[in-house]
C-alpha cells in the first residue's frame, strides 16, 4: 500500500475509487464502504482512502484524542484489506477553512482522479463541515465521478460507529466491541522488555506498551488470541492471558500502563518480534495482592480458568451448523 503523508502536493498515478473519513477502528461500517471501492480494482481503479492527519478533533484540542486504532494499526488493517493508496492529508487551519467545493474539485477530482466515491449518510467535509453527500452528488456530473451512498451497518438497536465501539471497549464489553469491529479489539506492536517478575514466578510474559492515544479497556485480566509476525511474513497463532494495567503488586508506584500477555503452551524468546494481542473477554478487574505468593496463586487459577474458556470456545466452533450447543 502506498502511503502519502506530510504533503499537500500529490497526484495519483491513475483514476481511483475513493472514500473519505477518519476510519478509527476500521469497523464493520467502514468495511462496507471499503468493499465498495475495493471491488472497483477489477475495473482498473485504485482503491484510495483519504483521511486527515492529525484528526481534526486532535488539532483543535491541541492534544492527542483517544483512538481505537493507532496510526500504525490503521495502516496495517487497510493494507491487509487491499487498499492501494492511503492519503494522510495534513490538517491545519488552512485545511479546516477549505471550501467544500474546492475540496471536491481540487483534491477528489483532480489530485485523486476519483471516478467512484462511496460515502455514508453522515459524510461531512470542508469549512465548518458544510460538505455532505448531497453536495458531493451535485458536483458528480461536473467532476466526472459516480457517487454511492452506503447505509450504516447496525448492531442491535444501534448504528455501528466508532463512538459506540469506544463505549464498549471502555466498559470491558469486548464481545460487543468485536461484533461491531468485525474482529476482536487488539494491541499491535513490538515485544519489549519488562521487569521479568513473571518469569521468576513461573509465568513469563510478552510486554507491549500502548501509545498514549490508544483507548484502554478497564484494567484487569483478559483471555486473548496472540499472533506473532515473522520478518518473512509468516504468522504463528497462540492462546493467551493478558493483563492490562499498571501491575500494582509488582510495581506499586508505577504510572506506566502495560499490556502483559502469558502465552499458553509456549516457551521461547519473542523480544523484538511484532505481535498482535486480541482481547476476547474480560475475566476480572486488576487488583493488588498482599504478596507475590498470593499473586502467583491467583494467576494459577486464572490460567486454569482460561484453559476451560478456550476449550469451550473450541468445542463451540466445532459444532455443525444448526447443531445445538450443549452449554446453552
Amino acid at each position: 500500500m502506498q502511503i502519502i503523508a506530510n504533503t499537500r502536493q500529490f497526484q495519483l498515478a491513475r483514476p481511483s475509487a475513493a472514500v473519505i473519513g477518519k476510519f478509527d477502528g476500521v469497523h464493520r461500517g467502514h468495511r462496507s464502504l471499503l468493499r465498495e471501492i475495493l471491488k472497483e480494482k477489477e475495473n482498473g481503479l485504485l482503491a484510495a482512502v483519504f483521511t486527515f492527519d492529525p484528526a481534526p478533533e486532535a488539532f483543535f484540542r491541541g492534544e492527542p484524542v483517544p483512538q481505537l486504532t493507532t496510526r500504525q494499526e490503521k495502516r496495517k488493517i487497510l493494507a491487509d484489506l487491499g487498499v492501494d493508496v492511503l492519503i494522510e492529508y495534513p490538517f491545519d487551519h488552512d485545511s479546516a477553512a477549505m471550501p467544500p467545493e474546492v475540496f471536491v474539485r481540487e483534491i477528489l477530482s483532480e489530485r485523486m482522479q476519483a471516478r467512484v466515491i462511496a460515502a455514508g449518510p453522515d459524510l461531512s467535509f470542508g469549512d465548518r463541515g458544510a460538505g455532505n453527500f448531497a453536495l458531493l452528488h451535485a458536483l458528480s456530473r461536473e467532476c466526472g465521478f459516480e457517487t454511492r451512498l452506503i447505509r450504516k451497518d447496525r448492531y442491535g438497536d444501534h448504528d455501528i460507529s466508532s463512538t459506540l465501539i469506544r463505549s464498549y471497549v471502555e466498559a470491558g464489553r469486548m464481545e460487543d466491541a468485536a461484533a461491531c469491529l468485525g474482529s476482536p479489539y487488539f494491541f499491535y506492536g513490538t515485544v519489549a522488555h519488562g521487569n521479568a517478575k513473571g518469569r521468576t514466578i513461573g509465568f513469563p510474559t510478552l510486554n507491549l506498551y500502548p501509545d498514549k492515544e490508544k483507548i484502554l479497556p478497564p484494567f484487569g485480566v483478559y483471555y486473548s488470541d496472540v499472533t506473532v509476525f515473522e520478518p518473512d511474513g509468516t504468522k504463528h497463532s497462540y492462546r493467551g492471558m493478558t493483563d492490562v494495567g499498571r501491575k500494582p503488586t509488582v510495581q506499586p508506584d508505577s504510572k506506566r500502563v502495560s499490556v502483559e500477555t502469558f502465552v499458553y503452551d509456549f516457551d521461547g524468546d519473542l523480544y523484538g518480534k511484532t505481535i498482535r494481542v486480541e482481547l476476547l473477554t474480560f475475566e476480572r478487574p486488576e487488583q493488588k495482592f498482599a504478596s507475590f505468593d498470593a499473586l502467583k496463586q491467583r494467576i494459577l487459577q486464572d490460567v486454569e480458568a482460561g484453559r476451560v474458556y478456550f476449550q469451550k470456545q473450541d468445542n463451540s466452533s466445532e459444532l455443525e451448523p444448526g447443531e445445538p450447543n450443549a452449554d446453552t
